[in-house]
């Protein structure tokens, strides 16, 4: 097993695109099929569960790059009002968020399957914390999957409450709205 020390999380890139699309695809498969049925993964890749370029463009999204050079993991954060989902779901906004009032948005963690368990998430999650704190914010609010709910449990996030997010397949995938105070 690889230690964590290995890891270097770093700003993401427009050049990073191709190979986030393959993580987020194999992350989604590998690790969620516990939590969602195989018409919903279907469902929400590259919709309720992809990348959302404008984090890229806002420079609030990272990867973690293992010391081969493999990018092992991404997440970001955001201070849009958008809660969750790639570039191509509805509704998205784009409107800033003012920290003296609003929560920053924790976004899009995925590690790929070989790297879970391994604090790959834990160290993409607490950069963009700090980031977000760094940025004003004293609050963080996101929207997990089934999957993700342990983890942000343990990291101090509570659920605040269920949502069904739309698929274009017809069918749902449950999304827990969590929030953490710093």
């Amino acid at each position: 097993m690889q230690r964590i020390e290995e890891i270097e999380i770093r700003t993401a890139t427009a050049a990073d695109v191709p190979v986030l699309h393959a993580l987020i695809e194999a992350s989604v498969r590998g690790l969620q099929r516990n939590d969602y049925t195989p018409s919903q993964i279907e469902g929400a890749l590259g919709h309720a569960l992809g990348l959302d370029s404008q984090l890229i463009e806002d420079g609030t999204y990272f990867v973690a790059e293992a010391a081969d050079g493999n990018v092992v993991g991404s997440g970001g954060w955001s201070y849009r009002t958008t809660l969750c989902g790639s570039d191509h779901l509805p509704g998205r906004g784009t409107e800033r968020l003012d920290p003296e009032v609003d929560a920053a948005k924790i976004r899009a963690i995925f590690v790929h399957p070989t790297w879970a368990r391994r604090g790959v998430g834990s160290l993409i999650l607490a950069h963009c914390e700090r980031q977000a704190q760094d940025a004003g914010y004293r609050r963080l609010e996101m929207g997990s999957t089934l999957t993700g709910l342990p983890l942000y449990s343990l990291r101090g996030y509570r659920e605040l409450e269920r949502m069904a997010v739309p698929l274009p397949n017809g069918e749902e995938l449950a999304v827990v709205r969590m929030l953490k105070i710093l």
